[in-house]
């Protein structure tokens, strides 16, 4: 079982370049996505949030059980649901503005146990900004490393929702002793400060920096440096790619019997080049099409 800690929204998408265009609702949010897109390649997953009883709460929980995500970790409020405002550019890249006061997901508290079974836990995105439920995001990140549980991050940044960049910048390093893998874009890593072997000698096992249709490279501590190119396809919107890239990650290394740090540690070029492969394969099916929809296993090749 691979667990997805964090929140759940709705992305409000325009429907056209006029700054009044029509919104369309979508379900989203980074773990989300993330969450979705396991359940689609077949992996065992939970999702552990908090959501609204509103209808757009209902809506994305109901999209996770039809996907085959356990949603037992879920908790409840009626509070409303985020809202992200998404804004896309000519060539497909996506940015967001976030309606986040008083909404539920931001009331998240740390569950008394973790489903049976849990191999690993992904953490990220707005989740381990917006207090007070990043404390318990954060709490639950350090207990679930210290019980030996395999753990990923993805910060994800959202500039606009970071009141004071350095307290968070080293709220990040305070972080990396209980990661196992870090996975992070290369915008996200330039706004850190930083670099992938500074954070390895922190914790981590390895990193993974994405670079859009570049492809992504992965770094560990024994030096090695694993690059792979990007898989050519006509963008559509890169909404949910990095989410994708998240679960990929995991359910390469869950096939690989691989969710643990000895075992990513013991990957070599061959197994590299095959896992990265793979999450670059999967990150373009869902740049090919509008919206977070990341393929489903018979869509790519493990």
């Amino acid at each position: 079982m691979i667990v997805v800690a964090g929140e759940a929204l709705i992305d409000l998408v325009p429907q056209g370049t006029d700054a009044l265009a029509a919104l369309r609702p979508a379900l989203g949010g980074g773990p989300y996505n993330t969450a979705v897109a396991l359940g689609r390649l077949g992996s065992p997953a939970a999702f552990c949030s908090r959501v609204s009883y509103d209808a757009f709460g209902t809506a994305l929980l109901d999209r996770l059980r039809e996907t085959g995500v356990d949603v037992s970790p879920v908790q409840r409020g009626a509070e409303p649901t985020t809202l992200a405002v998404a804004s896309v550019a000519a060539d497909g890249s996506a940015a967001y503005s976030f309606y986040v006061e008083g909404t539920a997901d931001r009331l998240f508290s740390v569950p008394a146990a973790l489903p049976p079974g849990t191999r690993a836990v992904s953490f990220g995105t707005c989740s381990l900004v917006l207090e007070p439920g990043a404390s318990a995001y954060e709490e639950l990140l350090r207990e679930t490393a210290a019980r030996g549980v395999f753990t990923t991050l993805d910060p994800n940044i959202r500039a606009g929702l970071i009141p004071d960049p350095d307290a968070y910048r080293a709220r990040f390093r305070s972080w990396l002793p209980s990661v196992s893998l870090l996975k992070l874009s290369a915008e996200d890593a330039e706004w850190l400060g930083g670099s992938p072997r500074e954070w390895l000698a922190a914790g981590p096992a390895a990193v993974v920096v994405t670079r859009g249709g570049a492809g992504l490279t992965a770094y560990t501590r024994d030096g090695g440096e694993y690059a792979v190119a990007g898989e050519r396809v006509a963008v559509v919107d890169t909404i949910g790619a990095g989410d994708t890239v998240n679960a990929a990650l995991l359910h390469g290394l869950a096939v690989r019997d691989a969710l643990s740090e000895e075992a990513v540690a013991g990957l070599r070029a061959e197994g590299w080049a095959g896992l990265l492969g793979f999450a670059a394969r999967a990150a373009a099916v869902t740049c090919s099409r509008a919206g977070a929809e990341p393929p489903y296993a018979h869509e790519v090749a493990v």
